[in-house]
């Protein structure tokens, strides 16, 4: 038999139809990933205005940014399962469009409850695209660039994230808050359109012949679960990569509001200043996407994920200090402790990029997407849902300050889980690559399925 019909899918070490169509789907996603966060993340710097406006609490506040993240996290699966399967480029297509259309109904709304049901919307349509966009580009591309191209697909993220929050103040101060949902979502509309022509990829078997897992849904949800959980690497990134993110959001969340609280800025001014901040995550997320490879190629995968770890536990004690030296008796300006900030939000990204990688190395071929999704559905799940419901339960208890000083906290968890995952990264990723344990597993597992029936 071809080994290459077991699933080794596209040749790693090659383009899959030549450098200009993998550039142009990168662009593309790229593009599309920049939207996502813009419509994602606009909410925070509107707290102000809502906060005046309806009388919420951090709490009610939080809610609309974790309902989005939450609604990402039931989602991702089951829509990487169908991009998986039949395809990316249309799957993405529809996602980009539904979001989209969500984002600009939130300018209708007259009451929280009808907002945070649109917010719910939005993330029902993003829910997915980061893992099927990843899974793509990973495959458009030759492995030795993944984590390099990773980093800057998520760091994608946090340019869009800088543009929703400045768009945000900016619109809401000269046209109202409502304003804001309209002009963000239409571009969305635009790109999803354009995204057609890009190239997708052929579906990868699981099997020889896929027969057993094709008998039922059943069969093929616990086929793909059994090649997905063999990993150590993957439970254990899907531990250290959302406690990182409950510091990323729970920062990027609430800062606006802290600069308009502590600092007494115009929520323009304050949105514009916090921006500074995300896009020095997305500088940080490219710099340390290509020092970790680096890292990488000299000393072992391992090592990329022990230096990952050096990171969170930077991050950690450059945002506690940050937001904790005043509460200590520690006198810093306002300039000292935001850059003091801006160094934290320089590290704090660091893992987006090696943490995608690495799960797409020790996952196989013909599940990529669906792989990537577990650890999307973790990362949204017990990470960006979190991090700004977390801080902003604190804020009502303790006050913002000492919330935004406590949170950063979950970055011991990082650390750990992340030292954890390197002990098993290389022997994983090996298995995940190698053609006769991968004919051996398809085999185990088919005989399984018939078994079951």
């Amino acid at each position: 038999m071809d080994l290459q019909s077991v699933g080794h899918g596209p040749d790693d070490n090659k383009y899959l139809v030549g450098p200009k169509a993998a550039w142009f789907a990168f662009a593309m996603t790229i593009a599309l990933m920049i939207f996502d966060y813009v419509d994602r993340q606009i909410i925070v710097s509107l707290f102000p205005h809502l906060k005046a406006e309806w009388g919420l609490s951090d709490k009610q506040l939080a809610g609309l940014v974790s309902v989005v993240s939450i609604t990402v996290a039931i989602g991702g699966i089951p829509i990487a399962l169908v991009a998986d399967r039949v395809s990316r480029v249309k799957s993405i297509v529809v996602m980009a469009t539904a979001w989209s259309l969500a984002t600009i109904s939130c300018m209708f709304v007259r009451s929280y409850p009808a907002l945070f049901a649109a917010r719910a919307v939005v993330g029902a349509g993003e829910a997915g695209y980061g893992s099927v966009g990843a899974g793509l580009i990973a495959s458009h591309f030759p492995s030795r660039m993944r984590g390099t191209l990773m980093a800057g697909f998520f760091a994608a993220a946090s340019f869009g994230s800088v543009l929703g929050v400045i768009l945000g103040g900016v619109i809401a101060d000269r046209w109202g808050w409502k304003a804001a949902f309209g002009v963000v979502g239409i571009p969305g509309l635009a790109f999803a359109l354009l995204y057609l022509f890009v190239r997708d990829y052929k579906t990868v078997e699981l099997t020889p012949n896929l027969q057993a897992a094709r008998q039922s849904t059943g069969a093929t949800l616990r086929h793909i679960a059994q090649v997905l959980l063999r990993s150590r690497t993957m439970l254990w990134v899907c531990v250290a990569a959302p406690a990182q993110l409950i510091v990323v959001s729970a920062v990027w969340a609430w800062l606006p509001s802290f600069l308009v609280r502590a600092h007494g800025m115009t929520p323009e001014a304050a949105g514009i200043k916090a921006s500074l901040v995300v896009l020095a995550g997305a500088v940080g997320s490219v710099l340390w996407g290509a020092v970790v490879d680096r890292i990488g190629r000299r000393h072992g995968p391992g090592s990329k994920l022990r230096a990952v770890a050096v990171l969170c536990l930077a991050t950690m004690l450059a945002i506690s200090f940050a937001f904790g030296a005043p509460q200590l008796g520690i006198a810093l300006s306002d300039q000292a402790q935001f850059a003091l900030i801006i160094v934290g939000g320089l590290l704090m990204v660091c893992h987006v990029g090696p943490a995608s990688a690495a799960i797409i190395d020790v996952t196989h071929p013909g599940v990529r997407s669906t792989g990537a999704s577990i650890l999307s559905l973790f990362q949204n799940l017990f990470g960006l849902a979190l991090g700004p419901f977390i801080a902003g339960a604190l804020s009502d208890a303790i006050g913002l300050e000492h919330a935004l000083t406590l949170t950063p906290l979950a970055g011991v968890i990082a650390v750990f889980a992340f030292l954890r995952a390197a002990t098993t990264y290389e022997a994983d990723a090996a298995r995940a690559a190698d053609p006769l344990i991968v004919r051996a597993e398809a085999l185990h597992a088919q005989a399984s399925a018939a078994t079951s029936h």
